[in-house]
């Protein structure tokens, strides 16, 4: 879901009309990967908690920002996550 609202809101700022931007899951051991992949360029937009829902902005390819950004299993921060991210992660370094 946070993939298709980050791909929604890249659609709707138009960026110049590119669609080549894609945004999907890599699975790893601890974490899901939020990659962006740009043209081919990829990054890591997040990376979300496999265990606890836990949503961190990313540190670098491999890792986590440290401290929780945001927590999907409440409900109350999801559906804000779900309605705000925005493609460029603005969102991730309001709290």
């Amino acid at each position: 879901m946070l993939c298709d609202a980050l791909l929604d809101n890249f659609k709707r700022r138009d960026n110049g009309g590119s669609s080549d931007y894609k945004f999907y899951i890599e699975e790893g051991r601890k974490y899901h990967k939020i990659i962006m992949d740009a043209n081919g360029s990829r990054s890591v937009h997040a990376f979300v908690d496999k265990k606890t829902g836990e949503v961190y902005k990313s540190a670098s390819w491999k890792s986590p920002a440290k401290g929780v950004r945001y927590d999907l299993r409440l409900i109350e921060q999801r559906e804000w996550l779900l309605e705000n991210a925005d493609w460029a992660g603005g969102y991730l370094y309001q709290r």
